[in-house]
C-alpha cells in the first residue's frame, strides 16, 4: 500500500520543476517575459507565469506579493539591459558623438525588446517605490545625462538645470515611439534605415558644447 502510496506522489508530480529560492525568481522573470512577448502588457497573467514556471499559482506571491511585483521586477531587469545598451553605445570622442552613439543604442534596444521596453514605461503597473527598480531607471538616465550635460554636472536648483538631458531623451523616446508605431514603416530594414540615416539628422538639431 505504502509503495502504491508513493507511486501516486510520483505521478502527481511528473514533470515539476525543482527550484532553489533564487532559480524559482528567475524562472518566473522568464515566464513574465515570454507571456509579454507573446500577449503583451494588458494579457498578462500571474497565473499563466507560474503554470509556464511549472509551479503552483500560489508561488509567485511569495516572492513577489502580487502580479505588480513580478512586473516590477521584469521592468527591472529591463532597465539593467537597457543600461548596459546604453553604456555599449557611449562611444566617440566628442560629446555630440557619444550622444549618437546612445542615441541608436536607445532605439535599437526598443526596436529589439517591444515588450519589455513598453512595460518599463507603464508606471501605473509598477511599483514606482521598489528600490531595484529606481536605482536601475536613474542609472539609464545618468549615462544620458553625463553626455547631454558633462561628466560630473550637478543636479542644480531645480530640473532647468537637466533641460539638455530631457530635451535629448524627448527627441530619442519620441523616435523611438514613431518607429514603434510604423511611422518610418513596419519592416526590419526599414527601421534599421530609419534608425541608421534619421536618427543622427534629428539629434543633431540638438545643442550639445563640447
Amino acid at each position: 500500500m505504502k509503495k502504491d502510496l508513493n507511486s501516486v506522489k510520483m505521478a502527481a508530480g511528473e514533470g515539476a520543476r525543482a527550484y532553489h529560492h533564487g532559480a524559482l525568481r528567475e524562472a518566473l522573470i522568464d515566464a513574465a517575459e515570454s507571456i509579454l512577448e507573446e500577449r503583451g502588457v494588458e494579457g498578462f497573467s500571474l497565473r499563466e507565469a507560474a503554470r509556464r514556471a511549472g509551479v503552483s499559482p500560489a508561488a509567485p506571491g511569495h516572492h513577489f506579493g502580487d502580479a505588480r511585483g513580478l512586473l516590477t521586477a521584469v521592468a527591472t531587469r529591463a532597465f539593467r539591459d537597457f543600461g548596459d545598451a546604453l553604456e555599449a553605445g557611449d562611444v566617440g570622442t566628442s560629446r555630440m558623438e557619444r550622444l549618437r552613439g546612445i542615441g541608436m543604442a536607445y532605439v535599437g534596444f526598443a526596436l529589439a525588446n517591444r515588450a519589455r521596453f513598453e512595460l518599463m514605461w507603464r508606471k501605473s503597473m509598477l511599483d514606482r517605490e521598489d528600490a531595484a527598480f529606481c536605482e536601475a531607471g536613474d542609472r539609464a538616465f545618468d549615462i544620458l545625462d553625463r553626455i547631454a550635460r558633462g561628466e560630473g554636472a550637478g543636479e542644480g536648483p531645480d530640473l532647468t538645470a537637466m533641460a539638455p538631458s530631457i530635451a535629448g531623451w524627448s527627441i530619442v523616446h519620441g523616435f523611438v515611439e514613431l518607429a514603434l508605431s510604423g511611422a518610418f514603416g513596419t519592416g526590419p530594414e526599414e527601421l534599421k534605415a530609419a534608425t541608421e540615416q534619421l536618427l543622427p539628422r534629428v539629434l543633431d538639431h540638438l545643442v550639445i558644447a563640447d
